[in-house]
């Protein structure tokens, strides 16, 4: 019996015999045997790979989203299973005290690659390429075309009864708050209000943001007594990071203005650096922005340019003093050496890059230059923005007897004082700083996490910018070069791929111009 087929595209009518059906059949079953050996001959198609062919896309961190599940947002650290570590305070007085805390952000796609910090840079042996760079960030879909970067925001709090007002600020000025996340390490005692509390209940003002965004806000509470100070605090804020876009590091007792996030980030887009970032010592909120409206009073800005040494034997240490501040010349992020604790906005990945160290209790004074350094040998250049996008209530003025009354985490130095000098001897020789001490008498533990990159050495930095560690000097009158100088005399070694200040193209070293004032 014969079989027909039609052809559609001449209307004809054709008859096969079974044998000629038979020999069609087995003719395609050899074919599908010979493509699949084909394939499964092909080398693997790695993760680094994905990256690199997704990083071109806007819509890459959503796509990466839906295939892989590694970038949703918000991502919340109640999703992950907690680690134990030894609190720093009793580690450092050889005692064992463990504490549960979350565990620093390190997606499956990486691990192929021997994790995040190993896939950018190698901690820290090279630079990152401009891919790996691009790899690192979330975003969030505004409408059917536009995704938004995402903003994660490091909050560490002592006691502090003004953290909701902060939080409140950051969601309530923001353009797009669902680009927000916020992580706060609350410290309280006994009878404190927590952060997370809203000072008046939800069923009152549903419009506080701790009741509008409750999945966009992290809570790590802690008692106070295990409080050794903000370099523990920030270190659990950078565990607490989960692939966001940008990061901010602040205090819990700053003020936002309207429209900030998209501000802060254009800010940044216009310094061309993928390596930049924007930080100062931030001004204060009296006289210099409307509480009702949001609006900035101000067009002035601080720049960081001034430090020097204090303190004595092993407890010498470079400290960033008061800061300069004023209306720029150019309105426009101007490159400076230093950056501040207080306020600090870039690339995600400078967190993933630069934890804080795990290993430094009771310091307070000092973890600037440490964080700084570290930034500074992975490739991060640091700017000041051309104004300010929040201020800090400092206790003067009308704050004066508000924020006296907030207790410091010093009230604890009976409990861990001993360690301060152990913690200061090792953030001084990771950094190299203090080099007439004997390495033997610091602490070593995890450096390759902790520690310094090969982009860029220490020295280099210390002889651009007058820095003397042998003798514990420095060269004066550095804010006369921090500026539109050092902008004209460094930006023409920016790299052409945007990834940070080439310095083997700088050749400057930094002398007091006026070393008899």
């Amino acid at each position: 019996m014969a079989l027909e087929v039609s052809a559609e595209s001449s209307g004809e009518l054709f008859q096969f015999s079974p044998a000629i059906i038979t020999l069609g059949i087995f003719l395609v079953v050899v074919y599908t045997v010979v493509i699949i050996q084909t394939f499964l001959s092909l080398p693997a198609f790695s993760s680094a790979e994905y990256f690199f062919e997704r990083h071109h896309s806007a819509n890459a961190p959503r796509s990466l989203e839906k295939e892989q599940g590694t970038l949703s947002f918000p991502t919340s650290i109640k999703q992950y299973e907690y680690e134990e570590i030894n609190h720093p305070g009793a580690a450092l007085n050889g005692e064992t005290r463990i504490m549960s805390v979350p565990p620093f952000w390190d997606p499956p796609e990486y691990q192929e690659m021997g994790g995040v910090r190993n896939f950018l840079g190698e901690h820290g042996d090279r630079l990152m390429t401009k891919e790996e760079a691009l790899s690192i960030g979330s975003t969030v879909p505004l409408d059917s075309s536009t995704d938004l970067e995402t903003i994660y925001v490091a909050i560490a709090s002592y006691r502090d009864d003004e953290c909701p007002n902060t939080i409140h600020s950051i969601f309530s000025r923001a353009k797009y708050p669902q680009r927000i996340r916020v992580a706060v390490v609350d410290q309280i005692d006994e009878g404190d209000e927590k952060c997370s509390t809203p000072r008046t209940p939800c069923e009152e003002d549903p419009n506080h943001a701790l009741c509008l965004y409750p999945d966009q806000i992290d809570f790590f509470e802690m008692d106070a007594a295990l409080a050794v100070g903000p370099v523990f605090a920030r270190h659990i804020g950078h565990r607490m990071y989960r692939g966001e876009y940008f990061a901010i590091q602040c205090d819990a007792h700053v003020s936002f203005i309207k429209d900030w996030d998209v501000d802060i980030i254009e800010q940044w887009r216009s310094a061309k650096n993928e390596m930049a970032i924007l930080s100062a010592y931030l001004s204060d909120v009296q006289k210099n922005i409307d509480e009702k409206t949001g609006e900035s009073l101000t067009k002035s800005r601080p720049i960081m340019c001034a430090s020097d040494y204090e303190g004595h034997g092993a407890m010498r240490h470079l400290r960033h003093g008061q800061q300069p501040e004023g209306v720029p010349l150019i309105h426009v992020p101007v490159l400076e050496p230093f950056w501040a604790a207080g306020f600090s906005f870039g690339r995600g990945h400078f967190v993933v890059n630069i934890p804080y160290d795990q290993h430094l209790p009771m310091i307070f004074q000092g973890e600037e230059i440490s964080m700084g350094l570290r930034g500074f040998t992975y490739g991060y250049d640091y700017y000041t923005s051309g104004h300010s996008v929040c201020f800090h209530m400092y206790a003067v003025g009308e704050n004066l007897k508000k924020r006296k009354k907030v207790p410091l985490f010093w009230e604890h130095t009976n409990l861990y004082g001993k360690v301060e000098k152990k913690a200061m001897l090792r953030l001084n020789g990771i950094i190299d700083m203090n080099p007439k001490e004997d390495p033997n008498k610091w602490n070593h533990a995890d450096e390759i996490k902790y520690g310094t990159g090969k982009v860029r050495t220490l020295q280099k930095f210390f002889d651009t910018f007058g820095i003397h560690t042998k003798e514990q000097t420095v060269e004066g009158h550095l804010c006369r070069f921090v500026g539109r100088p050092m902008q004209e005399k460094f930006l023409p070694a920016l790299r052409s791929n945007g990834m940070g200040l080439d310095y083997d193209q700088i050749d400057y070293k930094f002398l007091d111009p006026a070393p008899d004032k």
